[in-house]
């Protein structure tokens, strides 16, 4: 265990071998849970420069800015880093929503016992 950065003031992120982190991201206000992305040393940067959530898109391999497309930014609030520093906690104000389903959440429906997946009535989708 690398106690350094357990007790540390020091901002160290503990990147996987891709480089990346996982980004939990919560509304500040509602402490809804938004979404999870990776962030890499750039999209970390970006977000801390800029105020708006960055992350690092796996599948495009690039980083990306939330919202640049759909106007539905995530403005930051708070960054937090968890004990071992290899998860952030985003807490943010969104412009909108925040799935790209254009849902309030990306987590909008629950496995249930059997597997299916139920729709939750408090994240419909908007627009």
């Amino acid at each position: 265990m690398d106690n350094q950065r357990d007790t540390t003031d020091r901002f160290l992120p503990r990147f996987d071998a891709a480089g990346l982190v996982i980004a939990i991201v919560v509304d500040a206000d509602t402490q809804a849970l938004l979404m999870v992305a990776h962030m890499n040393e750039e999209a970390i940067e970006a977000t801390r420069a800029t105020g708006q959530a960055h992350f690092w898109s796996r599948s495009r391999g690039a980083l990306w800015r939330k919202g640049e497309t759909s106007g539905n930014g995530l403005t930051l609030v708070e960054m937090r880093v968890d004990c071992d520093q290899d998860a952030l906690l985003l807490r943010v104000k969104p412009a909108g929503p925040a799935c790209h389903t254009g849902r309030r959440s990306c987590f909008y429906r629950r496995v249930e016992g059997d597997g299916r997946l139920t729709f939750l009535a408090d994240d419909a989708q908007q627009g």
